[in-house]
């Protein structure tokens, strides 16, 4: 994934590596990088009108069912880095989502997470139109429309793909 190219509609925002972020080296912590796609993926929906304080209001959740990052470049102590977010209805019920940290205009790590829309019952359950309609209009602009997030993620991935809990460090991680 190189990034977003100027016709690709993306929520971007900025983050700056705080020193609790980072390693004794003031290597940024490589879980971090989730917490900052959560940002991304947050303030994305946020701009498509969905916060997720009214999707929980109306009774929607979406668990990731699958997570990846690929490291390129470490991110470091008080670095200013730009996560831009796209986002793609998969499934009726499945939604995904990808991420490009840069710094300095340079991709230091690539991510994809998956998530499921889950109703109060965590029963799989269709999004509400609104939501879906933006999410294929995004598909039609990125270009991902009629991908599915299973050959996408296995597709784009590189490294080890480990369960969780395994002793195994790899660059990829499914988790399910």
């Amino acid at each position: 994934m190189t990034g977003p190219t100027p016709a690709r509609r993306a929520g971007t925002i900025r983050v700056r590596v705080r020193y609790a972020e980072t390693d004794q080296m003031r290597v940024a912590y490589h879980s971090h990088y989730f917490v900052w796609f959560e940002v991304g993926r947050t303030d994305l929906l946020r701009a498509f009108g969905w916060s997720y304080r009214e999707m929980e209001a109306e009774g929607y959740s979406l668990p990731v069912i699958e997570a990846t990052c690929q490291y390129h470049r470490p991110a470091r102590y008080d670095d200013e880095l730009e996560v831009a977010t796209t986002g793609v209805l998969v499934s009726p019920v499945r939604l995904q989502f990808d991420y490009d940290i840069r710094r300095d205009g340079e991709t230091i790590a690539t991510g994809r997470t998956v998530h499921a829309s889950l109703n109060r019952r965590g029963r799989p359950t269709r999004l509400p139109d609104r939501v879906r309609n933006l999410l294929r209009m995004n598909a039609l602009v990125t270009g991902a429309a009629g991908s599915s997030a299973r050959t996408s993620a296995i597709g784009c991935s590189i490294g080890a793909r480990v369960s969780p809990g395994s002793t195994a460090s790899p660059t990829t991680t499914r988790v399910r």
